[in-house]
């Protein structure tokens, strides 16, 4: 990294609550926050942000009448970046960039709007502007009276690191010296529901921990849903108040067998992942926050990468989504939040069912990765100091 990066704010609103409140405390339990939930009548595991931070939604909902027609996903993402600008001392007429994605957009209105159609024939006039994919970039630009570039994308499950990405490429070409990136995801609908079934990953055994993520022995698919919105300021040099440093980025694609599939050694995540590390010596990367969906052959493939990366030198090896579930674009940041926690606090957090024997005094770099349908890999290498 030619250009020093730091990380100087951090804000989401997931199934732990809060990354300023609530998020390390719930780290500190064994506990998953992934329940049953009745979806058209049918029971179906599900990690929900909890009630207590659902009325803030609300409260913004109806806070402005131009708010009430948004989805869900665009009201999570102005509600975090809130925070996380106040957080890193960010002011309105101050020039940032803003790129925050999602993998699947306005699915909650997608749906209702669809339906409407099905059944009248006709559609809502605000149907259409309310359920693009830029929509949450820039009604989070409009909140924050922001005059920067404004990027919404999707790129499935890698989508918030790739927002992270692109970041780094405004940052390092000198185009701007902050940006807020990020991703944002309300996908507990039974129409997406049943597109996981339909794909026979998603978890339906009543069980301690439904989803099984990195249980290497499991021999049923246990992706589960959650919904989460996450998003991280960047700037540009050395600031006091870093919570992390971006030291490496990398990204990949694989060559697919199948359009969900990725190579059985996951190419692409070797490929990303040594991208990422450059010249930084293997021995020093102390935890790789892995993907680990919960699937069979996503899991097996993440770590057989991972041994053909580190070898011998094998870091720990860590996921949240046994925990949180599977937030699809908003996934890679909150795979960020548990590496500044884990920065933050000094202490690795584990997964209850999966034994590791290595063991870490201190930790000062952390490697995340995501990947999305298809194979589009992409790791980030933090480090606690420059």
């Amino acid at each position: 990294m030619k250009t020093k990066i730091a990380v100087t704010s951090f804000a989401s609103l997931s199934p732990l609550g809060s990354y300023t409140e609530t998020a390390w405390e719930a780290y500190g339990t064994s506990k998953t926050t992934i329940a049953s939930y009745d979806f058209d009548g049918q029971k179906q595991f599900a990690a929900k942000i909890p009630a207590f931070q659902r009325q803030a939604i609300e409260t913004l909902r109806h806070s402005e009448p131009k708010y009430k027609a948004l989805d869900e996903t665009v009201l999570l993402a102005i509600l975090v970046a809130r925070q996380a600008v106040k957080q890193a001392g960010w002011h309105a007429n101050d020039t940032f960039g803003i790129n925050i994605g999602s993998s699947r957009g306005a699915t909650q209105l997608f749906e209702k709007y669809h339906q409407e159609f099905i059944e009248t024939g006709k559609t809502a006039t605000l149907a259409s502007p309310t359920t693009t994919l830029g929509n949450i970039a820039s009604w989070v630009a409009r909140d924050l009276k922001t005059q920067g570039p404004e990027i919404s994308h999707s790129i499935t499950c890698a989508t918030a690191l790739h927002a992270v990405l692109n970041a780094v490429a405004w940052l390092q070409s000198g185009m701007a010296n902050k940006f807020l990136v990020g991703g944002s995801e309300a996908p507990l609908t039974p129409f997406t529901l049943a597109q996981m079934h339909a794909l026979k990953i998603y978890a339906k055994d009543e069980q301690e921990y439904p989803c099984r993520a990195f249980d290497l022995e499991k021999t049923k698919n246990t992706m589960v849903l959650g919904e989460a919105a996450a998003v991280a300021c960047l700037e540009t040099g050395i600031s006091a108040h870093a919570l992390a440093y971006i030291a490496g980025i990398g990204y990949a694609t694989d060559t697919i067998e199948h359009n969900t599939s990725i190579s059985m050694e996951a190419d692409c995540f070797q490929k990303s992942m040594k991208m990422a590390l450059q010249e930084t010596p293997l021995e020093a990367v102390d935890v790789v926050v892995l993907h680990a969906p919960g699937t069979i052959k996503g899991d097996a493939s993440e770590y057989r990468a991972i041994q053909k990366v580190f070898g011998d030198q094998m870091p720990l090896l860590t996921t949240n989504k046994w925990k949180v579930g599977h937030t699809f674009g908003a996934s890679g940041m909150l795979n960020i939040e548990l590496a500044l926690i884990i920065l933050q606090h000094q202490q690795f957090i584990g997964i209850p069912y999966v034994m590791q024997t290595q063991s870490r005094s201190s930790f000062s770099k952390i490697l995340i990765n995501a990947v999305g349908f298809g194979g589009n890999a992409v790791s980030i290498l933090l480090s606690k100091t420059p």
